[in-house]
């Protein structure tokens, strides 16, 4: 504990960075997940395909990818950008799938209903699609974001410093409290980010279902009144 009294501002400093460094690929994984995801749906053909490759991206290991990055692309091994390519390619490894199960869970026939009023396919897909695939995209992206901010402290196994420092500088230095400190930072790092995000899915979409327990309490009642 004494420690991390007198390594607040440390922590904090690592915290901020870690955020930052979380921040990007995130939303670039998002934002790339979106045509994959409706690559995936729409064309049923293809979906196999996008959501195999997709899915495998996940499956290599963190080091491998930062290996294979810098000869790919060119860009330095000890490198920022090497992590947030990889950490972006996660996050759309997992967003791919979420994107293209969402727009599965449109009722079809709201699609039908779209189109009879003069609805193009651009028009449909942004107006009337995406909005009602938005509480499962959030659960996907939820979990992306969570994934990614865990993922990050490998970064600084290739000389990116964020939280993951506090890991491997305690274990060096056998400074347990220190590690616990990371793990602490890391987790309320992944709330913030989680909860923020569900403050904004009910700001943008006040139509999505929710399930209180004062509701499952009034449901459970008349369900045991029924029977």
């Amino acid at each position: 504990m004494t420690w991390v009294l007198d390594n607040l501002d440390l922590i904090a400093a690592l915290t901020l960075e870690h955020l930052r460094q979380c921040l990007l690929p995130i939303l670039l994984g998002f934002v790339l997940a979106i045509p994959l995801g409706w690559v995936a749906f729409r064309f049923r053909l293809t979906r196999g395909l996008v959501l195999t490759v997709t899915g495998l991206l996940y499956t290599i290991p963190s080091l491998a990818l930062f290996a294979i990055l810098p000869t790919v692309l060119g860009i330095r091994f000890l490198s920022e950008a090497n992590l947030v390519i990889a950490l972006t390619i996660y996050a759309v490894a997992i967003m791919a799938r979420s994107i293209s199960d969402a727009l599965g869970s449109v009722d079809p026939a709201v699609r039908q209903a779209a189109t009879a009023v003069g609805y193009g396919p651009w028009r449909r897909f942004w107006t009337v699609e995406f909005p009602l695939a938005g509480p499962v995209i959030l659960a996907g992206l939820r979990v992306a974001a969570v994934s990614t901010i865990a993922l990050a402290t490998v970064g600084i196994l290739i000389g990116v410093e964020n939280l993951g420092y506090l890991f491997t500088n305690g274990l060096q230095r056998r400074i347990i409290p220190e590690v616990f400190a990371g793990v602490i930072a890391v987790m309320l790092v992944a709330l913030v980010i989680d909860a923020l995000l569900v403050l904004a899915g009910r700001l943008l979409m006040p139509w999505a279902p929710r399930r209180t327990a004062g509701r499952r309490r009034r449901l459970a009642l008349r369900l045991g009144e029924a029977a």
